[in-house]
């Protein structure tokens, strides 16, 4: 708080206190983590691996994969643990499974049909035991009960302030909709305690496109806050992420003690080419340092016939940033490649480089958040040069002219590309910072000033510390 307030006291031609270095800085990874995968969940176990499962296009079993890093997910190895039945219960529609630790046992979460009732939606429990939840011995605990024999699914847990929590999606006889969200505390990992309540119906027009659908709980804890994002609409380009909040040290139970937004958080992109995010769940970085959203979508707008029967929904994630108020920004569905970063400054800790106008500049609290966010590609120029692309306005990149730092479309020529790419340096003013280096003019750098980005020659401290920046 003390660096911010510095940088606010003096003026920009000032040198301000230095920015500590961020506690959260850049991850990047390749989307997407899996095709044909959809309903992601990934969960960070303690013995250093994250664990993977989603649902199957056949709809058919439950699979699982490992590996040390998110990334490496996209390459391990996959065990199916379960089957569906050949009849009866659980012999159909194998949907959304969750896989979780709890006590010593691992547990899978996940929704089937009947072979006599394929849509006879129950939610159903696996339980294993064994270190490594890929050989290990799994075993049916059966169905979670809840109010009503009816339509539910997509059961999550969650753990605030010592109590274990279910989530879930079901249909209530009493509503005119597909599905609402309900919460109630857990007396084992398989056996609901008390009567469940109702957090949130689909009311809204964005939850009601297609069907009338709230679905895909998943929570996230944040300081003293509860962030709850769900799914809301038709499984196509219309999916979406809504999200409920409240007080960690509120009765979770008590539907007065969650506020909803009034529109959706995460949404379709077409300028990046991503349509029906949606069914999402939170993991963290391998350093534990960034929180990181896992969810699916498609690459393409239009499905022929009804989109269940579509494979291609694949797991995708991607960095969740956190505003000055304490709530997530997801911002958009990033491109398919290399995820995107923002760039702080090291002298003004709260200010990102951000595009405005096309023109490149510093600003605190950016919204969109895809204004403030570039990925880092080979750069324009080639090798052992970086350019770095805009997020929401792909095909774009910051670019010099006249010694200003523009957003501007790539329109193919050599000049264009020789202004757009830089020799990405150690931080001058900090090693642990960047700064970076004009590929076509040796010795000018992008540095801000009065809050705009320029490319210029450095000669003062200060302007090693306005060329200076830190990735998040």
């Amino acid at each position: 708080m003390l660096v911010a307030l510095a940088a606010c006291l003096v003026g920009p031609g000032s040198s301000p206190a230095q920015a500590a270095v961020p506690d959260s800085p850049a991850v990047t990874y390749t989307n997407p983590i899996a095709e044909k995968r959809a309903d992601p969940h990934i969960f960070k176990h303690t013995d250093g691996y994250y664990y993977f499962t989603a649902t199957v296009p056949e709809y058919d079993r439950i699979v699982l994969r490992r590996a040390t890093t998110i990334q490496g997910l996209s390459t391990a190895s996959e065990v199916t643990i379960w089957t569906k039945h050949t009849s009866g219960v659980m012999g159909a529609h194998i949907w959304a499974p969750e896989i979780h630790f709890i006590d010593g046992k691992w547990y899978v979460y996940f929704a089937a049909g009947s072979t006599s009732d394929v849509w006879a939606i129950r939610m159903y429990v696996l339980e294993g035991t064994g270190a490594n939840p890929l050989t290990a011995t799994w075993a049916e605990k059966g169905q979670i009960k809840t109010t009503w024999e009816s339509f539910s699914l997509d059961a999550t847990t969650f753990v605030v302030n010592g109590v274990r929590y279910l989530a879930w999606a079901q249909r209530n006889p009493s509503e005119d909709n597909n599905t609402s969200l309900f919460i109630a505390k857990l007396s084992n990992p398989w056996t609901i305690s008390g009567t469940p309540a109702e957090l949130s119906q689909p009311t809204l027009s964005w939850e009601t496109v297609g069907y009338k659908v709230n679905e895909g709980p998943a929570l996230i804890q944040h300081g003293s806050k509860v962030f709850m994002t769900y799914s809301a609409s038709a499984t196509d380009a219309n999916y979406c992420l809504g999200m409920l909040t409240a007080s960690a040290t509120a009765d979770l139970t008590n539907p007065a003690s969650w506020t909803k937004g009034s529109t959706p958080v995460f949404q379709t992109s077409a300028a990046t080419s991503q349509y029906g995010p949606g069914h999402n769940s939170f993991t963290v970085s391998e350093d534990g340092k960034s929180d990181i959203l896992v969810y699916h979508d498609r690459s393409y707008k239009d499905i022929s016939g009804d989109p269940l029967n579509d494979p291609n929904r694949r797991t995708r994630v991607q960095k969740v940033y956190w505003k000055a108020d304490g709530t997530p920004d997801f911002g958009i569905p990033v491109a398919d490649g290399v995820t995107p970063q923002r760039l702080s400054s090291y002298n003004f800790a709260d200010r990102f480089v951000r595009h405005w106008e096309y023109r490149a500049r510093i600003e605190a609290n950016v919204s969109p958040l895809a204004d403030s966010q570039f990925r880092a590609v080979t750069g324009l120029a080639g090798t052992g040069t970086v350019s770095l692309e805009s997020t929401n306005f792909p095909g774009y990149f910051l670019r010099h002219k006249n010694f200003e730092v523009w957003v501007e479309k790539n329109d193919g020529t050599s000049a264009f590309a020789s202004s757009a790419s830089f020799y990405r340096r150690a931080g001058l003013a900090d090693s642990a910072g960047v700064s970076y280096e004009s590929y076509n003019y040796a010795g000018r750098y992008v540095r801000h000033y009065n809050y705009l980005l320029y490319v210029q020659a450095l000669s003062t401290s200060t302007d090693r510390a306005d060329a200076t920046f830190y990735a998040q």
